[in-house]
């Protein structure tokens, strides 16, 4: 397992489909994994630091977790398969749950808890970017710098 980062979500175009990318903390490949729009908003609130008026759906699940004494320990991203990627929740109890990365991720940044890669996952999927090609990168971090949730609502 390869500890990643959560570099943010943002829309591919043509396809309007957003993406959250994460970045090996002590490599160059890069992991692009496809999410809905419900999920980059949670993703992007967390990010952001915006506290709904009321606990979305991650939000209430980090305060279950508080109130009856439990804590996630890790997240792992752990398989893709057909283009579908795979998740587990680890608590502090070592129980497992599967789940989805989207909703993990949204999870692991409420909670501040580390985000692991299985190997083969970074090897089948990940993108290694050679330094030559980091400005395009900084231009995806500057993009990410100025997102907000509103961009990923569904057109009306």
């Amino acid at each position: 397992m390869r500890e990643v980062d959560v570099m943010g979500v943002r829309v591919e175009m043509p396809s309007n489909q957003p993406i959250v990318l994460l970045r090996e903390v002590t490599g160059e490949r890069y992991l692009p994994i496809w999410i809905g729009a419900v999920e980059a908003t949670a993703i992007a609130f967390a990010q952001q630091g915006v506290v709904p008026p009321r606990p979305l759906t991650h939000d209430l699940f980090k305060d279950v977790l508080e109130a009856t004494g439990n804590s996630l320990a890790e997240v792992r991203i752990t398989d893709v398969k057909d283009g579908v990627f795979f998740a587990t929740l680890v608590f502090g109890s070592g129980v497992e749950v599967s789940a989805r990365p989207s909703d993990s991720i949204a999870l692991a940044l409420r909670t501040g808890t580390k985000i692991v890669c299985a190997e083969d996952v970074l090897d089948e999927a990940g993108l290694a970017v050679p330094a030559e090609q980091e400005d395009e990168v900084e231009k995806f971090r500057e993009f990410l710098d100025h997102v907000t949730p509103e961009d990923f609502e569904a057109d009306r």
